[in-house]
């Protein structure tokens, strides 16, 4: 089999290649076609076909007419539709809402070869093609604003992304069991009208009597477009109802029709989520890009391996709780030393497992025992602001594979990359896991996630509080001493979020000075679609307490914020001192140790020719967060980055006098 058919078919040329007249389902997605277990719609397309279907691959079609959507004809039984693997939306435009210039999921870094809101415009197009095709919309983007839901971008209330696509269904979450399902009916003759019952998905309906499941109503798109209050309790609903195990079917009404999201479906057992990340995938970019430049979002996971799923985390700012959901599962040992032994024999492969990692690297196990039985509390998130009594910190097993695959032939390094959640680290009693990080899984420098040094600010982050991330920061110090490393953190922090004051901003500029550390990664807030944090923005309520929330939303105000967290740049000089006056904070601008400005015209106590020096790097941002929901890559670029936050380093001779 040449290497082109190795993919399954972007063309009549490949079609015809495989002897192919006709085809079951058409895949269209706003990315590059990228077939690697990290894509979503690679995932999709290789179940498919697992389940004997003929599927063809449409990535990135010209949406400015319904002729390119054509390309490949009408394929038996339907159109699967998603943006790729974040919103598009957040894809194009920063939190500044600035469009941006570049795109790593499509050849070249290109931006602009998807639409804005793809779902809606792609699954137009597609009407426009076909006629009375069932079209079946999944993905992040359709997952994350399948209620009516606030928009950023429009600064506005929006319908369900299911009325305003015209698709005949939404597949929400990880949606291999749902898409399954799904297409066996359609096989079978029932029309996609008729499709009611499967888990995962959303649909319209004239009645609530076409649900089956025990349900419950929620504001409706008229009451939560005009009263916010509304929205935030709709949004409460919403939360309380994601949950596999115990979770009821939420309805909305949209004018004459009712919105009906059915319960989630149940998480992939460990054998499911094995077959899933073990179908023949080729793992690389389609070879129609090679002259474009590829694609940027490969490199970073094309020697990394995904071990889990869902995170319990759940930060209030992430799409992860309300698109993969909080319970997690994960892969067996033997299916992961599979994929590294593999990938030991890929010609490019230097010896380096850059990742072994997902939403939250060093989760393996469900947060506590009930769970799997129960369901999620209501109530209580199972780490922030303290940990929850029944909460099991265990790293063994991760331990365990972390080993085993150090020990495979061709291996000489294994890092962590994706994220470590400190306050569940330090919960774990045994020590071993924490050791052997520092020792062996860091490449210079570790990502985590203190957000904040504020409370208040933290509790509606969903985040723990400042002191948890300081006795982590000791401990990394104290073993990276210990074991002759010199390693960094690297802790992403952000501004403006929900409940921050400028005062609030102003303590954090104390804590960052009084620590002596300045970041160089800085995200502003960005609500996007879905998530309580956004339900917050937009409400100005915390839908948990139904609490009213300050929140940041004048730009200049927003500007201050984040030019307190680098205040020592010269550039961010005058919004530094503008923020201090305005906060009545003048006792930090002065020649003492706290103080961050000198007094006139001049600067912080660091030397002007220090400080030129300092150049704005890319910060995390909700683009990042959004390809983890999706089992997307980590943003690309980032290894063998200078490192922005320097903990203590270890003297060179350390390893010496001991």
């Amino acid at each position: 089999m040449s290497e082109r058919n190795r993919f399954l078919p972007v063309s009549p040329a490949d079609m015809e290649a495989r002897g192919w007249d006709w085809y079951d389902f058409l895949i269209i997605t706003g990315d590059a076609y990228v077939d690697h277990p990290s894509f979503g719609p690679a995932i999709i397309s290789r179940v498919l076909e697992a389940e004997g279907y003929r599927v063809g691959i449409l990535a990135q079609p010209d949406w400015h007419s319904a002729a390119a959507f054509a390309a490949l004809g009408r394929p038996r039984l339907g159109v699967l539709v998603s943006s790729g693997n974040i919103d598009s939306m957040v894809a194009h435009y920063t939190a500044a809402r600035k469009r941006r210039h570049d795109d790593a999921y499509s050849p070249g870094n290109r931006a602009g070869l998807r639409p804005d809101r793809a779902v809606i415009v792609y699954a137009n197009r597609v009407r426009e093609a076909f006629g009375d095709i069932p079209i079946v919309i999944g993905g992040l983007e359709a997952s994350l604003r399948r209620f009516a839901h606030y928009d950023y971008w429009e600064d506005k209330v929006r319908r369900s992304i299911l009325v305003d696509s015209q698709a005949d269904l939404l597949v929400y979450g990880m949606g291999e069991t749902a898409v399954r399902e799904v297409a066996g009916r359609l096989a079978s003759g029932t029309p996609a009208g008729a499709i009611r019952d499967v888990r995962g998905t959303a649909f319209l309906a004239s009645s609530p009597s076409a649900c089956g499941y025990r349900k419950v109503e929620c504001a409706s798109f008229a009451e939560v477009q005009a009263d916010r209050r509304a929205y935030a309790q709709a949004n409460r609903i919403q939360y309380e109802e994601h949950d596999p195990f115990r979770g009821r079917a939420v309805l909305q009404r949209h004018g004459s029709r009712i919105l009906v999201v059915n319960p989630p479906a149940l998480p992939l057992t460990t054998a499911e989520l094995d077959a899933v990340a073990e179908l023949p995938y080729v793992r690389e970019p389609h070879p129609m890009y090679d002259g474009m430049g590829g694609v940027p979002a490969i490199e970073e996971v094309r020697f990394s391996v995904a071990h889990n799923r869902g995170c319990f985390g759940a930060c209030n700012f992430c799409s992860l709780a309300f698109h993969q959901g909080r319970v997690v599962s994960s892969r067996s040992h033997e299916s992961v030393l599979r994929e590294v032994e593999e990938l030991t024999k890929h010609p490019g492969f230097k010896g380096y497992i850059h990742d072994v990692g997902g939403p939250t690297a060093n989760f393996r196990r469900p947060a506590c025992k009930k769970q799997l039985k129960a369901g999620l509390c209501r109530n209580r998130a199972c780490l922030a602001p303290e940990p929850c009594p029944n909460l099991d910190a265990d790293h063994r097993d991760y331990l365990e594979l972390l080993r085993k695959i150090r020990a495979v032939p061709g291996v000489k390094k294994v890092f962590i990359r994706s994220g470590i959640r400190f306050d569940y680290l330090l919960q774990d009693k045994d020590s071993a896991f924490f050791n052997e990080l520092v020792q062996y899984h860091i490449s210079g420098q570790l990502k985590v996630a203190p957000e904040h040094c504020v409370d208040g600010v933290l509790d509606c982050m969903g985040k723990p509080h400042i002191g948890v991330y300081e006795r982590f920061r000791q401990k990394y110090d104290s073993l990276n001493r210990k074991y002759g490393r010199e390693q960094y953190l690297v802790p992403y922090l952000m501004s403006s979020h929900p409940g921050c004051t400028l005062n609030d901003a102003v303590k954090l500029a104390e804590w960052l000075n009084r620590t002596g550390r300045q970041p160089e990664q800085v995200q502003d807030f960005y609500p996007t679609p879905g998530t309580l944090s956004t339900c917050m923005y937009y409400t100005g309520i915390d839908p948990r307490t139904m609490e009213p929330v300050y929140v940041p939303r004048d730009p200049h105000e927003k500007a201050m914020q984040r030019a307190l967290m680098q205040w020592k740049r010269p550039e961010k000089r005058s919004l530094v001192r503008e923020a201090l006056y305005t906060a009545h904070r003048e006792d930090l601008i002065g020649y003492g140790k706290g103080c961050l400005l000198r007094p006139g015209g001049g600067g912080e106590g660091q030397s002007r020719a220090k400080d030129a020096k300092s150049r704005e790097t890319p910060g995390r941002n909700a683009a990042g967060r959004q390809r983890k929901a999706g089992v997307a890559p980590p943003e690309p670029g980032k290894r063998g980055r200078k490192p922005g936050w320097a903990t203590a380093k270890p003297k060179k001779n350390a390893r010496k006098k001991r």
